[in-house]
C-alpha cells in the first residue's frame, strides 16, 4: 500500500524557528516592541532615549529663575495698589472728616446769625435804659443779656475787640472816618460789635475809623491896597472939561 507524504505547513519546515504571532495594534499611539528594538545596536547595544531640555538642571533652574521674576513682577504691582488704595482711603477719611466740620459750622453759623440781633438790641437797650422805674426792667435785660453771653461762650462764639484796636480788614467793616488824636487807622468807634465762631469771623465789627486832624488855617495878612496911576495921554481916558463955551 502507498502512502503519500504528508502535506507540510509553512511552519513545519523549519522547527527550530520560532512560531511570529502578528503585531495587534493597541490604539493608544505607544509604539510596538519591535519599533523599539529596531532603533537598538548602534555601536554598543544601548537603546537611544530623546531627553527634554527643560528637564535638564540648567533648563529647571531658568524656568524657576522666569517664575520668580514673574511673581516679584506681581509683588510689586500688588503692593504698589496697596499703597494706592490705603493713601486713597486716608484722603477721603480726611475729606469726610473736614466735611463734617464744615457742616456743623454752618449749622451753628445759620443758628448763631439769627441770635446776634436779639443780643444787639439788648445792648442798645441796656445803653439807653434811664433811671427810676426803669431799674428793675433794666436788670432783668442785663440778666438775659449775660445768658445769651454765656450761652455764646459755650459755643465758642467770641465778641471781636475792636475799639481802639488797629483797623483789620479782615474783622472789621469800616462805615465811616473820624477825626481823633488818635493814630490815623485806629477804631474810634464801633456800631455794632463783630463776633467769631471759634477761629472763623461770623460777622465783622462795624467801626468808625480815626484819621489826622486837618491843620488849622493861619490867618494870612491883608493884602497892600495899591492906587493905580492914572494914564496921561491915554487912549479914551478924557480929562475933566474946566469952563463952558464963550
Amino acid at each position: 500500500m502507498r502512502y503519500g507524504a504528508p502535506a507540510m505547513s509553512p511552519t513545519s519546515e523549519d522547527p527550530d524557528k520560532p512560531e511570529e504571532t502578528p503585531a495587534t495594534d493597541s490604539g493608544d499611539g505607544a509604539a510596538p516592541a519591535a519599533e523599539t528594538q529596531a532603533d537598538a545596536g548602534d555601536g554598543d547595544g544601548g537603546l537611544l532615549i530623546e531627553v527634554d531640555p527643560t528637564e535638564s538642571p540648567a533648563g529647571k533652574i531658568a524656568a524657576l529663575e522666569a517664575k520668580v521674576a514673574t511673581l516679584t513682577q506681581e509683588k510689586k504691582e500688588t503692593w504698589d495698589k496697596f499703597v494706592r488704595a490705603t493713601a486713597d482711603l486716608e484722603n477721603y477719611r480726611k475729606r469726610t472728616r473736614r466735611d463734617l466740620e464744615d457742616a456743623r459750622h454752618d449749622a451753628k453759623t445759620r443758628v448763631l446769625k439769627e441770635m446776634l440781633p436779639v443780643v444787639d438790641n439788648l445792648e442798645r437797650a441796656v445803653q439807653h435804659a434811664g433811671g427810676g422805674e426803669a431799674a428793675a426792667v433794666l436788670e432783668g435785660v442785663k440778666l438775659v443779656l449775660r445768658q445769651f453771653t454765656h450761652a455764646f461762650e459755650r459755643l465758642e462764639v467770641t465778641a471781636v475787640e475792636a475799639e481802639g484796636q488797629p483797623f483789620d480788614p479782615n474783622l472789621h467793616e469800616a462805615i465811616g472816618q473820624q477825626e481823633s488824636d488818635l493814630p490815623p487807622g485806629t477804631v474810634v468807634t464801633v456800631l455794632q460789635r463783630g463776633y467769631k465762631l471759634g477761629d472763623k469771623l461770623l460777622r465783622p465789627s462795624l467801626v468808625v475809623v480815626a484819621k489826622a486832624k486837618a491843620a488849622p488855617v493861619a490867618e494870612s495878612e491883608a493884602p497892600a491896597e495899591t492906587e493905580a496911576a492914572p494914564a496921561e495921554g491915554g487912549d479914551g481916558a478924557a480929562g475933566p472939561s474946566e469952563g463952558g463955551n464963550g
